[in-house]
């Protein structure tokens, strides 16, 4: 059973500035609950225990405050009489603990990074889930994205990852997952639409085995690409360790993909969310 799952939430979020400045990314509201919260929640009921979240250097940090109990707001529910709605304030089961790892926004950066960083850090060598903080997969009423890559895996030693539908006249937009036998090959970026080998998309939703992650890890360590020259995109050691013999599998989506990372997106996820 795998109970550790990471959640990069760190950087500025420039795409969605000027709303960025006052309120970190993961933190937008969809709903009555903030980006984040959604794959914290599913992973949360898929039995993980243990969430290590990479978050910016800069205090106040909102996704900590969030997590917290408010030890203020509880008393003045109690004291009002309306200690129906303590459970509502309580964010986090008791049994789970999240870590929080500061990320230097002016060092090396992509989606690599705070993987290896919390590898590093807390000396990860057991498979672990790793989702995106400001993006889920809606699906209330059905199986979650977590248990779907958590019934894909059949040992410690394969890794697996989401893949998303999109129509096949919008492929020539996204990195287009190759797949054989179930098992991903490659990933073609922006490929032309008669030449797409799928019509999935990857949405960094993954379990990484303890391979794998020594992988990411000598890829950001043994590069040093400068700030504006490229990014430590995490399919580089993807690609690396199916090279190798690596077992990455490939699962769809059941539910709906949701990205708060547009205006456009985050404001189609609220739509769905409040089922407009």
């Amino acid at each position: 059973m795998i109970t550790k799952a990471i959640i990069p939430v760190a950087g500025w979020g420039t795409r969605r500035l000027p709303i960025t400045k006052i309120i970190e990314k993961s933190m937008l509201p969809v709903g009555n609950r903030p980006l984040v919260d959604y794959s914290v929640q599913e992973l949360v009921k898929a039995g993980v225990t243990d969430i290590y979240m990479v978050i910016s250097n800069v205090e106040p940090c909102q996704v900590k405050a969030f997590y917290q109990d408010n030890l203020a707001l509880n008393q003045y529910l109690t004291d009002r009489g309306k200690s129906d709605r303590l459970e509502l304030a309580k964010t986090l089961p008791d049994n789970v603990k999240i870590h929080y790892l500061p990320q230097d926004p002016s060092g090396k950066y992509g989606t690599a990074v705070p993987v290896a960083m919390v590898a590093e850090e807390y000396n990860i060598t057991e498979p672990v889930l790793v989702f995106m903080g400001d993006d889920f997969i809606w699906n209330p009423s059905g199986k979650s994205s977590s248990d779907s890559l958590l019934e894909a895996v059949r040992n410690d030693q394969e890794s697996a990852m989401i893949g998303v539908e999109v129509p096949h006249d919008q492929v020539d937009k996204y990195g287009i997952l190759s797949i054989e036998d179930g098992l991903l090959t490659n990933v073609v970026e922006k490929p032309a639409v008669e030449d797409a080998p799928s019509n999935l998309i990857n949405v960094s939703k993954y379990i990484i085995s303890p391979e794998l992650m020594q992988e990411i890890v000598t890829y950001v360590n043994t590069h040093d690409f400068g700030p504006k020259d490229q990014e430590y995109i995490i399919t580089d050691p993807i690609d690396t360790y199916i090279k190798k013999g690596g077992t990455m599998r490939v699962v769809s989506a059941e539910g709906q993909y949701l990205d708060g990372g547009s205006v456009e997106g985050w404001i189609h996820a609220n739509n769905v969310v409040c089922g407009r």
